[in-house]
């Protein structure tokens, strides 16, 4: 049988997350940076992501945060804009809820920008109709049918 050489198992590798529970300053972006909301994920380490210019950018997921921040769709991310390629662009850091609600409030992010739901979309436009939705019969109405 060959030996181990490594230093340790599955059960090692899952327990590293322990400290990014803690608080951590906020980052601003800078030049050649953009905040973005994650439109959905593509795999492959790679997202779709609708930056606050208005560009829609394929975005490349880092590696060092490959596997160990999950990054779902509606989230808001500073990416890093490429000098050679305007539609792409690459995942610097995500933000945590609280965080990107501080953005808000600081004024990075526009007024329009939806923080809390899964996909970055109309979704609660949609609570005004659902009264729409449900449709009342009358006793004449079921005697056609």
């Amino acid at each position: 049988m060959p030996k181990n050489k490594g230093k340790g198992g599955k059960n090692r590798k899952r327990g590293k997350n322990e400290a990014d529970d803690e608080k951590r300053e906020l980052v601003f972006k800078e030049d050649g940076q953009e905040y973005a909301q994650v439109l959905r994920m593509l795999g492959n380490g790679r997202c779709e992501a609708m930056c606050i210019d208005g560009t829609k950018r394929l975005c490349h997921i880092r590696g060092k945060m490959h596997k160990k921040v999950w990054i779902a769709a509606g989230d808001i991310v500073l990416v890093g804009l490429r000098d050679y390629q305007d539609d792409k662009a690459d995942v610097i850091l995500k933000y945590m809820p609280d965080e990107a609600r501080l953005l808000k409030a600081y004024g990075e992010l526009p007024e329009t920008t939806r923080l809390n739901e899964g996909i970055a979309g109309g979704l609660d436009e949609e609570d005004d109709g659902a009264a729409d939705d449900y449709v009342e019969f009358e006793d004449e109405d079921i005697d056609k049918i």
